[in-house]
């Protein structure tokens, strides 16, 4: 089951030894995996709530001007290790080649607050590959904006650790964290997936959308976070198509 405490706090651990990112050539379309932008956008509650407005607006001025205040953890993002491990990179610091390359897209039949373990990943196909990217549908990113979308599914810690053995590059999922959903955490909840992952380089993706297409296949997928200067993530629009 989801872990809810962690033995240690642990510090920046380096980035894994993982092969370089090579293009497929992959011809098929391109999936956007991320949500649209919205200030009524499901989140963690912790988190402020974000307003997006117009500034300027034509006719008054001559161009329409949008200001956009929010966490960077709103919406389809990345977490840098820097969320979670304090001298861990920041976005600015984390190399291009860790947010694109090959990957595998893996569906899991999970009940709501379920648990994704080591067992449950190793049965997963396609079989995922050193240096993958690993996208985890659970079905959830549908129930967006309800109070079921909160009721999600979460890795083990035990899972967690096995990503990291495997060569993962970045790992993602269709709910708000791959830990504990933050309505079961205890006070003193110390997110043991984050602090696993993170800590070696394996970056987060959250509130990720649109995997059912890709799920059970290889994909050629691109997480493009905006390059923010010390900032301990960043929203993306990901990209990711089927590779023949």
């Amino acid at each position: 089951m989801c872990e809810t405490d962690t033995p240690k706090t642990p510090g920046w651990k380096g980035w894994l030894d993982l092969p370089s990112p090579r293009i497929s050539g992959a011809g098929g379309p391109w999936i956007d995996l991320s949500h649209r932008l919205t200030e009524e956008l499901s989140r963690i509650p912790s988190f402020p709530q974000p307003y997006i407005r117009q500034i300027s607006r034509i006719p008054d001025h001559r161009a329409n001007v949008t200001e956009v205040h929010m966490v960077v953890h709103h919406g389809t993002h990345i977490d840098a290790p820097r969320h979670f491990i304090a001298d861990g990179p920041t976005m600015d610091e984390v190399p291009l080649d860790r947010l694109y390359g090959t990957g595998v897209v893996w569906h899991f039949d999970v009940a709501d607050s379920g648990s994704i373990d080591v067992a449950d990943l190793e049965r997963a196909t396609p079989r995922m590959r050193p240096g993958d990217i690993v996208l985890i549908d659970t079905s959830r990113s549908r129930y967006i904006n309800t109070d079921r979308y909160m009721q999600h599914a979460c890795l083990s810690g035990e899972a967690a650790a096995w990503l990291v053995e495997q060569g993962a590059k970045l790992v993602g999922i269709d709910c708000p964290t791959p830990d504990l959903a933050s309505p079961l955490r205890p006070p003193d909840f110390a997110f043991p997936v984050h602090y696993s992952l993170l800590s070696r380089g394996v970056l987060i993706a959250e509130h990720v959308t649109n995997l059912a297409p890709l799920a059970g296949k290889r994909a050629e997928i691109m997480f493009l976070g905006l390059n923010i200067a010390g900032s301990d993530g960043a929203p993306a629009r990901p990209v990711a198509r089927v590779i023949d």
